[in-house]
């Protein structure tokens, strides 16, 4: 068997969240490409749908789900979903999440605790819920998708930059309780050029800063993300686990600074 064999996923089932556009998108097509049937949940169906249609031209099946992570009590039912129609579920894409920048005396409680249960909460009881299935096939694999924005000091960032940090320590936790038969790794993400980026990026100077302040000078695209999925989730990952991939372009601080002021104490 030559060394791309290791990077096949032929007969696995795969469920990832997030899966109507940008990354995990990127991911179900990928682990699709690698032979996984998948089931892809987002809250937009005509997005789901695409990305299926899609996943299907590689000849594998493909299950569009409308979803919200939110309700967190119905997770269980994507992994129904993966058991019922598809067969079992071996692979979990952890990637809906997510939170916009704020100055941290304008977070409120609300907000900072929303982007946890966003970005933290959904993939700890998700994983939960998809630990069974997994271990009734005798294995599997959970990949989560963390961001640099974990690790990064940077201001506006309180409440996604926490929520990032303990996805990232989470992931570490979990593989230590799931060893040796279900593993658990993390994607630490940069700069990558998505919709919700573009959101950011309103004029071409934007994105060319954040350009030069990457060390590899170019924003990461989802295919880059996903090409690290796939080999989190395939045999050639096989010997990580509790252990996050930095697919930053090399970068050690933020790229884009939010430019917020300094406080400053009110004058007499």
């Amino acid at each position: 068997m030559g060394i791309l064999d290791n990077f096949r996923v032929d007969g696995k089932i795969a469920l990832v969240t997030g899966a109507g556009r940008g990354i995990g998108k990127a991911s179900a097509l990928a682990l699709a490409e690698a032979g996984a049937d998948v089931v892809v949940a987002a809250r937009t169906l005509e997005q789901v749908e695409q990305t299926a249609a899609e996943a299907e031209a590689f000849g594998v099946r493909a299950v569009p789900v409308a979803f919200d992570v939110f309700e967190i009590e119905r997770l269980g039912e994507l992994v129904a979903v993966a058991t019922e129609q598809l067969g079992g579920l071996d692979l979990l894409v952890n990637n809906a999440g997510g939170s916009f920048p704020k100055p941290l005396l304008e977070t409120s409680v609300k907000s900072f605790e929303k982007a946890f249960s966003f970005n933290v909460t959904t993939a700890f009881e998700l994983t939960k819920q998809a630990v069974p299935a997994m271990l009734a096939r005798g294995e599997g694999a959970v990949v989560n998708i963390s961001s640099a924005a974990g690790r990064l000091p940077d201001r506006g960032f309180s409440a996604y930059g926490t929520a990032k940090g303990a996805l990232t320590h989470l992931t570490r936790i979990m593989a230590a309780d799931l060893n040796p038969h279900v593993r658990v790794n993390a994607i630490a993400v940069g700069s990558v050029a998505t919709s919700a980026l573009e959101m950011v990026l309103t004029d071409d100077n934007l994105r060319q800063t954040m350009e030069a302040n990457t060390p590899l000078r170019r924003l990461g695209t989802p295919e880059d993300i996903a090409a690290g999925v796939l080999y989190l989730c395939s045999p050639a990952g096989s010997y990580l686990t509790g252990k996050i991939l930095e697919i930053d372009g090399g970068i050690e601080s933020a790229t884009l600074a939010m430019g917020l002021p300094d406080l400053e104490p009110p004058t007499a």
